[in-house]
């Protein structure tokens, strides 16, 4: 057998760099690139390895841990996970800074491959610099943070265990059911040992993605629960877009004329002026789709984990109708009491085109859906027209961008109340053209995700909304857009505070405290007033501030035209939302208060839940 003698680090980089990605027919790296910023546990050992193959496999350095896997995230979300970007910290805190970004992936089921440096193995020097040391177990590190929040998780204290642990990496990161972030945890130490590997263990592989067949038996029992329904509604979620299911599904609904509800993650799956579409549902729903799931007598949710904001926290859902759930992995098809309908989401759905022949909803539920649709259209142009104030609201804002964003462009956000007007509001016919992160709601992913997807996107303009508690949470990967040339055009909305959690700290009976500015604690003079525009020319941007919505316009056209990333603050209205559309969200309220607006809010929140009840 032949062998070649590699440290542990290059065996890691050379493996990666053998794994290809066939997609439609072409073969590209399985790892376009590495995000990495080096400390003491990881620059010795795989710098090095990167190093020795930058010119094949890219590096790119960040400003913060936490930011780079968020960009690395984005650009899997927006290339539907087909390639997979890898981050290394160092050991420490550099390593735990990505943590809440794992737990982004994890929860949205997006693969990332995690390099965390570790401490070292042989504990010869121990305690090294950043080490946390464990009082009852000196097998722990600062690392098994990652633990929970990876799909897959291993530390490799010896050079030889790659062997093993490197392909099921690998089936992790691209398996449709189990994909999600990978941590291999990689001592200092042992990323300088040799080991002598077999070369066949660095032979080129290309992936493909692979597709499930439902079960015959599960297939037959679906269709047999469609054909009794008279009031189908169809709920369209991320899996729709990972499995490349779009066409089946425009195929599918347009057939049979489904109406189709989208979540957060489904955004996009038609366009949406499509027939069909219906807009969004849930907590942060439109009108429309909201009122056909409370009628419906079956909802058929595709490639759905059905989250709370999704189902409304199950208060919206005709506690009479039935749940198929179409997915690939069986832990979400069986959520809420659902029909399990296990498999691929586009092989599923161009089964049902031909199973179902002969078969139509209700005339009646037809046309309903049809005028609803028509009437969101209309509010959806009413609320995102300019009022002409001084001080515009969230959703005038949504309609200004969404106006400059050309077919193929697409919106970024993640935090606070922006996500509600976005999905309510924001209309794209591209099926990337809406990026959100929504199942971690992480507050600083917008920027940081609008580098990502600028990445797996060059030729779309990418617009990133944020509120002004979000950049201030997060704000550095600014500067690495423009050191990296990768522009984006950042709107910044400032309403001086967590406007969302304020409203909703009134919506449970609450005082304003501690949320906006006005509201917590500061020195007599209060919370200064921040100057967006020129922090952002501060890390290299160009910038403006502007009072309006024309004002906005007009510098939305010079940001479009600018060479490099732009970031427009802009004033705006932190106390209200769009009021139209939505559903209750289970957000529990104390049952006993001295404030008389706590206990009205409480029997509100009581009558909620009993419909919620009827629903378990």
């Amino acid at each position: 057998m032949n062998t070649i003698r590699l440290t542990m680090a290059q065996a890691v980089v050379r493996y990666m760099l053998a794994q290809k990605v066939d997609i439609e027919g072409e073969i590209k790296p399985l790892f376009p690139g590495v995000w990495a910023i080096f400390g003491h546990g990881n620059v010795a050992g795989l710098g090095e390895a990167l190093y020795q193959a930058r010119e094949y496999l890219p590096t790119y350095r960040a400003h913060n841990e936490q930011g780079m896997a968020h960009a690395a995230i984005a650009y899997t979300k927006t290339l539907n996970r087909q390639q997979v970007m890898a981050c290394t910290a160092s050991a420490g805190p550099g390593a735990t800074n990505m943590v809440t970004a794992a737990a982004v992936a994890h929860v949205n089921r997006l693969p990332v491959l995690f390099l965390p440096g570790d401490t070292f193995a042989t504990r010869m020097p121990d305690p090294v610099l950043q080490q946390v040391e464990n009082f009852h177990d000196h097998t722990l590190t600062s690392n098994d943070c990652f633990k929970p929040v990876s799909r897959f998780f291993d530390r490799i204290t010896r050079p030889e265990q790659l062997l093993t642990s490197l392909p099921q990496a690998v089936r992790v990161l691209t398996d449709p059911v189990e994909c999600g972030p990978v941590t291999l945890a990689l001592p200092q130490d042992i990323q300088t040992f040799a080991f002598d590997y077999p070369e066949h263990f660095f032979a080129e592989k290309v992936h493909r993605q692979r597709r499930q067949s439902a079960d015959r038996h599960e297939l037959e029992s679906a269709v047999q629960l469609i054909r009794q329904a008279k009031k189908p509604l169809v709920v369209a979620g991320g899996g729709v877009h990972y499995s490349g299911a779009l066409p089946a599904l425009d195929a599918w609904v347009s057939r049979y004329q489904l109406p189709v509800g989208e979540t957060q993650a489904g955004k996009g799956a038609l366009p949406w002026d499509h027939t069909q579409n219906v807009g969004t549902i849930g907590v942060t729903g439109g009108a429309a789709a909201n009122a056909l799931a409370a009628e419906a007598d079956l909802i058929i949710a595709v490639g759905t984990r059905l989250g709370d904001f999704a189902s409304g926290s199950r208060a919206i859902i005709n506690p009479n109708a039935k749940l198929l759930s179409i997915n690939v992995a069986s832990f979400d098809a069986v959520k809420h009491k659902g029909q399990a309908l296990v498999g691929d989401a586009k092989l599923t759905l161009e089964e049902l085109i031909t199973e179902l022949e002969g078969w139509q909803p209700e005339d009646s539920w037809v046309e309903q859906a049809a005028g609803l649709r028509a009437d969101w259209n209309q509010t959806v142009d009413k609320v995102t027209t300019d009022r002409g104030t001084n001080l515009p609201c969230d959703a005038e804002v949504v309609g200004a961008v969404n106006r400059a964003a050309g077919e193929r462009d697409i919106v970024v956000c993640a935090a606070g109340g922006l996500p509600g007007e976005l999905q309510k509001l924001w209309r794209t016919r591209f099926d990337r053209g809406y990026h959100m992160e929504y199942g971690y709601s992480c507050m600083g992913y917008e920027l940081a995700g609008g580098v990502g997807v600028k990445m797996a996107k060059p030729n779309s303009e990418v617009f990133v909304m944020v509120g002004d508690g979000s950049y201030l949470m997060l704000n550095s990967e600014i500067a690495t857009s423009v050191m990296l040339g990768h522009k984006i055009v950042a709107v910044v909305l400032d309403n001086r505070g967590y406007g969302c959690i304020h409203r909703l700290q009134q919506f449970c009976g609450g005082p304003g405290f501690n949320n906006m500015l006005d509201d917590c604690l500061t020195v007599d003079e209060g919370a200064p007033k921040t100057d967006f525009a020129a922090h952002a020319a501060a890390l290299g941007a160009l910038s403006e501030k502007v009072g309006n919505i024309q004002e906005l316009e007009q510098a939305l056209e010079r940001a479009k035209a600018a060479d490099r990333s732009y970031v427009i603050a802009i004033d705006t209205d932190g106390s209200t939302d769009t009021q139209d559309g939505g559903a209750w969200w289970d957000v529990a309220v104390p049952e006993v208060s001295e404030r008389a607006e706590v206990n009205t809010a409480r029997e509100r929140y009581e009558a909620y839940k009993a419909r919620q009840f009827q629903n378990l």
